[in-house]
């Protein structure tokens, strides 16, 4: 009955408010879960259970690459596999418990030595990436197939923005405070509980696919080759999905470098960082609102100029700041477009999946979200080149503490304001050139 209810559940027309609210909220869980790993995994395993850091240094870099080859081979396979049920709405629905578990396993390990704890880590961890890529994936992909114009994609994406906002937040201040309280493995069912409530709330009222696929027509699956060479080939594909690398990494090189900015150039105490990422991400919230009212207005192309313009001029404030409030108004104007980037990149991209299929006759959502995925993973090795590359070559000294030499300070003003700003230019550069000048295909 239950399964006869999900393939009957297809969408005709725009997605009610109820619905969009609903298919929004699915950015919580997932921005909470990933964000909670990326911050806390290594601390964790390496300073709470001893595992020997080198080890822990080499699953995380086989969780990294396990997790960008996952993604455009998820992708291709959600592509071409058809069921009663739909394309993508099976591999969420069989995705969301193993994710969940596999979440709070991370954090709760038996009683093991070092070797059996990294071992430990390697198969769960695994497990929670093949589900993470699974269900993420395939609802990226349903988004531009509910929200089928820039307009809808635009009012779609507001509810999702914000709730991955408050994911974010979430994972990075709310996780520490659960495991001073309760423990790590307290934090872990709490987190994973809120995690499969919101989860369940998505998949039920929000997850939807189109009774008539714009694909019916095409019988035959795409071979893999054939998949890569149209992807590559596509004129739009190309410098987006390179601009979306810039951004990401410059990004990246912000959130890396805020902690040595509040301690070695602002001389604060460590915690203060929170007023900076507070200041980026708070204004982000409003801001993904008036971003969604420009790009109805005008195109993809051009509210994404303007957004990482806004994003690459605020970000050289950072070299002026003395003192933490100072700072925090320079991530007020960050935060703005930041907000445009989390709004727009995805608009974009569903842009150019449907300039693909008026192309090729196939909806192609699976692919195009999986290797943008694998190449944005890149921002990950460029964000740890550059703030090696600048650590080094300013004398950083951790062993100095705050006696740093002088040289540190302009280096790390460097590291987050001209270096994002660099790869800011090199965006707006790659979005300018993307070809698609209209708002609708």
């Amino acid at each position: 009955m239950i399964l006869a209810g999900i393939r009957d559940r297809r969408i005709d027309a725009a997605p009610s408010t109820a619905q969009s609210l609903a298919f929004g909220a699915s950015g919580f869980p997932t921005q909470l879960m990933a964000q909670t790993f990326s911050a806390f995994v290594v601390y964790f395993y390496a300073a709470h259970l001893a595992v020997p850091a080198g080890w822990v240094a080499i699953a995380m870099i086989a969780h990294g690459i396990l997790n960008a080859l996952l993604n455009p081979v998820v992708g291709a396979l959600s592509d071409r596999i058809r069921t009663p049920w739909g394309r993508r709405i099976p591999w969420i629905g069989l995705g969301i418990v193993p994710l969940v578990v596999a979440f709070m396993l991370i954090w709760m390990p038996p009683a093991l030595p070092a070797a059996g704890l990294i071992a430990w880590f390697l198969v769960v961890v695994a497990v929670y990436d093949i589900a993470f890529v699974v269900v993420v994936l395939n609802i990226s992909a349903l988004f531009p197939e509910i929200f089928r114009t820039t307009a809808e994609r635009a009012r779609g994406n507001v509810p999702r923005q914000i709730f991955a906002i408050l994911g974010m937040v979430l994972g990075t201040a709310g996780a520490p405070l659960l495991y001073g309280f309760i423990g790590w493995p307290g934090m872990a069912l709490v987190l994973g509980g809120v995690c499969l409530v919101m989860l369940s709330w998505s998949f039920a009222g929000g997850m939807l696919e189109r009774r008539v696929p714009a694909d019916a027509r095409a019988a035959v699956a795409m071979p893999w080759r054939d998949q890569l060479r149209y992807t590559f080939a596509n004129r739009a594909f190309l410098p987006y999905v390179l601009g979306s690398l810039m951004v990401q990494t410059s990004v990246a090189v912000i959130l890396a470098a805020i902690p040595f900015y509040v301690r070695y150039s602002l001389g604060a105490a460590e915690g203060e960082g929170s007023i900076l990422l507070a200041a980026i991400f708070v204004t982000a919230i409003p801001a993904i609102v008036l971003w969604s009212w420009v790009v109805r207005r005008t195109t993809p192309r051009v509210a994404v100029l303007w957004s990482v313009g806004v994003f690459g001029v605020a970000v050289l404030g950072y070299l002026a700041p003395a003192d933490v409030m100072g700072a925090a108004l320079v991530g007020v104007g960050v935060g703005v477009g930041v907000g445009g980037l989390l709004q727009l990149l995805e608009v974009m991209l569903g842009q150019i999946i449907d300039e693909d299929a008026a192309r090729t006759g196939l909806r192609r959502e699976g692919v195009y979200f999986g290797v943008n995925g694998f190449v944005v993973r890149g921002s990950v090795v460029l964000q740890a080149v550059v703030a090696a590359w600048v650590l080094t070559a300013s004398g950083f000294d951790a062993s100095l503490g705050g006696a740093q030499p002088g040289s540190v300070d302009g280096g790390i003003r460097l590291m987050l304001a001209v270096v994002p700003l660099a790869f800011a230019a090199l965006a707006w550069l790659c979005f300018w050139l993307y070809p698609i000048r209209t708002r609708d295909v």
